[in-house]
């Protein structure tokens, strides 16, 4: 019996290491770059965010909940995504691109005045299934007065495991609340 189980493991192991996966959360790019596990720290740029700070305003109380949200990369449009927003100031994503590439990922939030709201975003980026990089992406939302929707401007670098910055974009966003 557990030899047909440890076979079974080991087949869909090498299976889905044969498959090939674009990269990324948030990967606005086409072709998937080569990677390989990476067993040094990671260089990752310290967040600017801070803890939420002195009145939350109306965006603050406004944007926290569960959220659709489309976005572009340079004018183009690129994947939708559901985002919860939470009242500590943290923040999880879940678009859809590619699982093996990496779909989920995570940041943290403030508010910067009444109507708007300041994100930083992290994820992990793969090539088949196999760590290959990262990337952060900023984003600065206005929520509507109604709190039903926000549109956004994003900036987002993609690094290689090393640190080493290999790609920006920018882009938008549109949500609407769930």
């Amino acid at each position: 019996m557990n030899r047909t189980i440890t076979g079974a493991a080991v087949a869909a192991a090498l299976t889905l290491a044969g498959v090939s996966a674009h990269a990324g959360c948030a990967d606005p790019r086409t072709v998937a770059r080569q990677g390989a596990l990476h067993s040094t720290p990671l260089l990752m740029p310290k967040s600017s965010m801070g803890q939420n700070e002195g009145r939350w305003g109306r965006a603050a109380e406004q944007i926290v909940g569960t959220w659709q949200v489309s976005y572009t990369v340079e004018g183009s449009p690129f994947a939708d995504a559901l985002i919860q927003w939470h009242s500590d100031g943290t923040e999880w994503e879940n678009i859809n691109l590619p699982t093996l590439g990496g779909n989920l990922c995570m940041g943290e939030w403030k508010a910067v005045d009444d109507r708007h709201v300041a994100r930083s975003h992290i994820g992990w980026l793969f090539t088949n299934g196999v760590v290959s990089g990262y990337f952060t992406e900023t984003e600065t939302d206005e929520v509507s007065r109604d709190g039903k929707s926000y549109t956004g401007y994003n900036d987002q670098i993609i690094y290689d495991l090393n640190g080493v910055k290999q790609v920006e974009v920018t882009g938008t966003s549109t949500a609407t609340r769930f």
